[in-house]
């Protein structure tokens, strides 16, 4: 397929994609396509199955035109989201929409072949639920450490010992005989932010700031995930700060923001508190459970407890301190706080927020908001999803599996070499 061909028949298709329903007269306005050449890429859609007609839209004098939208069902896409604690697995329709999904405790440190098993345990009774399901057009999976993007391989991942290396995408695919895409959890969780949250996809350069058992950030540059040549941009969590220069961090590096500001290390703060006897409530919770974490310094904060407060501002002010840099060097319109540590109360958002603003430079500043996520945890599974149709539909991979009428049964589609935006 020629490559102007291509780009118009993508182009055609996202107009499609991105509303309920579209008109081959507003295609051709919105690209600045003739008509013709947009009813023959329309046909070419059609042909392919990816396009139906939904009614018409209201008549100007005319017949009335007919309204395009995506055939949203002509298959499935699979969402994986891992994280050190709990995973989500779920089926979407082509739209991004999850029709069905499951969450359960997991602990990652139990390894790829206990996890992963689950996983595809849990989508393999998901399909089994649905009535004659379309076929599975490709798997998104995030995990909560570094990911080599290119190959889908987790690369030396602090808190999944046994994971290094681990051929995901190979497994996965030989199991459901689509392609698979796997990424950091945080980068997974920007994506969904930026797909299903309307205020993240009309600023289209943020910040997605996760603090929950670990400390990481996705990075939205122009509507696109920026993953940095080998994959591994937004790892503020390892970023050293003065005030942890003797704190060693699970990853054996000394002073990283993690060790004194992520999940861990505030209930292993609050551990400190409770046995010093600087927390009565601290203490209450140790006797009664025999260990504390971190939404226990939470509980005891939102119940008035000082020394509590004050753990959870310091990790505010740290963290914000390094948002403060990225947020001057970066200039995001929007920073999106999500995981434990920011959903469980307001103290450490307030910090956060207070740091930012007043460390910042004041242009950088001027429009920017810093809001907690408004999706929770459904933006893990959001973007499992958007990672496929974001790459099946892309330029370079859609002339791989069209000809096919879907990229199932072409677990290929996701490995071949093509060059892809960072």
């Amino acid at each position: 397929m020629a490559g102007e061909r291509t780009d118009g028949l993508v182009a055609v298709l996202e107009a499609i994609r991105a509303g309920a329903g579209v008109t081959q007269t507003q295609i051709a306005r919105r690209l600045g396509l003739g008509r013709t050449v947009v009813a023959q890429r329309v046909a070419r859609l059609e042909g392919a199955g990816l396009v139906v007609q939904d009614g018409r839209a209201p008549s100007n004098g005319g017949r009335a035109p007919r309204l395009l939208r995506l055939r949203a069902a002509a298959g499935l896409v699979a969402g994986v989201d891992i994280g050190a604690t709990g995973m989500a697995v779920g089926l979407a329709d082509l739209t991004g929409a999850v029709l069905t999904e499951v969450r359960e405790p997991i602990d990652v440190s139990d390894g790829p072949d206990v996890v992963l098993g689950r996983a595809e345990h849990l989508l393999t009774v998901l399909l089994d639920a649905l009535d004659d399901p379309p076929p599975v057009w490709g798997v998104g999976i995030g995990v909560p450490g570094p990911v080599e993007f290119a190959t889908s391989r987790p690369v030396a991942p602090p808190i999944m010992p046994g994971w290094d290396g681990h051929p995901i995408r190979e497994r996965l695919s030989a199991r459901f005989g689509a392609p698979v895409w796997v990424d950091n959890d945080v980068n997974v969780l920007a994506l969904g932010e930026l797909r299903a949250n309307p205020a993240a996809a009309a600023v289209g350069d943020l910040l997605y700031v996760k603090i929950g058992t670990g400390i990481g950030a996705g990075l939205v540059s122009g509507g696109r995930v920026h993953r940095g040549v080998n994959g591994c941009a937004g790892d503020v969590g390892h970023v050293a700060v003065a005030e942890a220069d003797t704190v060693v961090c699970r990853c054996g590096n000394v002073g990283c923001l993690e060790a004194v500001a992520g999940g861990d290390a505030l209930a292993r703060e609050g551990r400190r508190l409770a046995e010093g006897g600087s927390s009565p409530v601290l203490a209450e919770l140790l006797a009664a459970r025999g260990s504390l974490t971190a939404a226990d310094v939470t509980a005891a904060a939102e119940r008035g407890d000082p020394a509590a407060r004050a753990v959870l501002a310091r990790a505010g002010r740290l963290v914000g301190a390094t948002l403060a840099t990225l947020v001057s060097f970066y200039n995001p319109g929007l920073v999106v706080l999500g995981g434990g540590v920011v959903h469980a109360g307001d103290h450490v958002l307030a910090a956060i927020r207070e740091s930012v603003y007043r460390r910042s430079l004041p242009l950088a500043t001027r429009t920017l908001r810093i809001e907690p996520s408004t999706l929770g945890e459904a933006a893990g599974l959001a973007g499992a999803v958007h990672l496929v149709l974001d790459n099946v539909f892309s330029p370079a991979r859609l002339p791989l599996w069209l000809a096919h009428g879907s990229p199932s049964g072409l677990p290929e589609v996701a490995s071949a070499e093509v060059r892809l935006p960072a």
